[in-house]
């Protein structure tokens, strides 16, 4: 990975984050942590 690919992927990451503190309700690290959750369960699950 290069450091233009990196910093991009990190800009976009806190342009992600700042707009859903600012316009979204800071919902997502929620929606996010839920989502992987049920994806660790069913990863499991196949184990």
């Amino acid at each position: 990975m290069t450091n233009i690919i990196a910093i991009t992927l990190f800009l976009l990451i806190v342009a992600i984050f700042a707009i859903d503190h600012f316009m979204l309700g800071n919902n997502l690290p929620v929606v996010v942590g839920k989502g992987l959750d049920n994806f660790i369960e069913y990863v499991s699950f196949w184990r």
